[in-house]
């Protein structure tokens, strides 16, 4: 996120659902590693900064936890800043120390 989208170092808010394997689905040619990743996002990133975002996203999984991009599925949700809300006030109010059209 910091490198793709120029975060802030300490920009984290992360929120992880573990599952029983038994409740978790692993569509066909997948392995036990499959795993599901699903980011909101404030609109306004460039579909580069993106696509950055997700090709970085594969490659530090499969370097650093040994998953397979094969089994990863990304999807990357866009909210307009008017319908993110945070801190009292919505995206659109907020004076943030980051840029988000990126």
């Amino acid at each position: 996120m910091v490198e793709a989208l120029a975060f802030p170092e300490n920009k984290r808010a992360h929120r992880f659902f573990p599952m029983k394997p038994e409740d978790f689905f692993y569509p066909e040619g997948r392995t036990e590693a499959y795993t599901v990743i699903e980011i909101s996002l404030m609109e306004g990133r460039s579909v580069e900064a993106r696509k950055k975002l997700i090709h970085l996203l594969f490659s530090s999984i499969e370097e650093h936890l040994g998953i397979a991009p094969a089994d990863v599925e990304i999807t990357l949700f866009e909210v307009p800043p008017s319908n993110w809300a945070f801190r009292g006030m919505t995206g659109d109010e907020a004076k943030l120390n980051y840029r988000i059209n990126v």
